[in-house]
């Protein structure tokens, strides 16, 4: 049986388990070597730089819901790391925390560039708060694990994804410092989902057709709220969906 767990959102009993003591200041959670990680395969092209204006953000930010274009957009590598970077940082904390998240991408709130914050515990002053920037993945578990995933930008969608249990990360903190780090579990798969966000993918891409079908009907009901607020046609519709040719793990083949 499929372990049920709502990924990006905090209510979930399991979740307050975690504490400050099991997340440190740099995560370093146990990577399983044993397991024949296999290099995450991803195209060696850099994504392009984003400027000062790709950063500029009004506030209050507000999450973007699916099918809105800006979730299939390219992000761009972020290269400055000012004050600016902070504030948004800050305010992608606040959303997260106001919409009682776990995780969150900055596509998710219409700025597209290479930024996500988390945290597995989804409590302001518990657990520890994430921020990772132009992250990749050097390499990922080939076990994998099925889990009942949701997504802020799919209000009130839940349904199971199948995902490697552990990954090891580079990327760059908020004043621009690289580092790497190793996740396994829940931290891992906060990780990976919003690793898709940036990538352009989104969740139920990586949904088997039978509970691809299970959602269908919720996510029309999206795309028919879209063209009611907007006017303008849904630019992607469901009934029209093939399945993405995304990688078990990362990235698209």
């Amino acid at each position: 049986m499929a372990a049920s767990l709502t990924c990006l959102r905090s209510t979930h009993p399991l979740l307050l388990l975690r504490r400050r003591s099991s997340f440190p200041a740099t995560p370093s959670l146990r990577f399983n070597r044993s397991s024949s990680a296999a290099k995450a395969g991803s195209s060696t092209a850099q994504p392009e730089l984003a400027s000062p204006g790709d950063l500029e953000f009004v506030t209050p930010l507000k999450v973007v819901e699916y099918p809105d274009p800006r979730l299939r957009a390219k992000n761009k590598r972020i290269a400055t790391f000012d004050d600016n970077l902070k504030k948004l940082v800050d305010e992608m904390f606040d959303v997260m925390y106001n919409t009682d998240g776990i995780g969150l991408s900055a596509p998710q709130v219409g700025i597209n560039v290479q930024l996500m914050v988390f945290n597995p515990v989804g409590e302001r002053g518990e657990g520890e708060e994430i921020v990772l920037i132009n992250p990749r993945v050097s390499k990922y578990s080939k076990k994998l694990t099925l889990f009942n995933e949701g997504c802020l930008s799919f209000p009130g969608i839940y349904a199971d994804v199948m995902r490697p249990e552990s990954v090891k990360i580079d990327a760059r903190d908020v004043n621009g410092t690289r580092f790497s780090f190793n996740l396994s579990d829940l931290p891992a798969r906060v990780f990976q989902h919003e690793f898709d966000h940036l990538e352009g993918i989104l969740f139920f891409d990586r949904m088997t057709d039978g509970v691809l079908d299970s959602i269908r009907e919720q996510l029309q009901a999206l795309e028919m709220k879209y063209e009611r607020q907007t006017g303008f046609p849904s630019p992607e519709k469901i009934e029209n969906h093939r399945r993405r040719k995304v990688a078990v793990g990362f990235g698209k083949s």
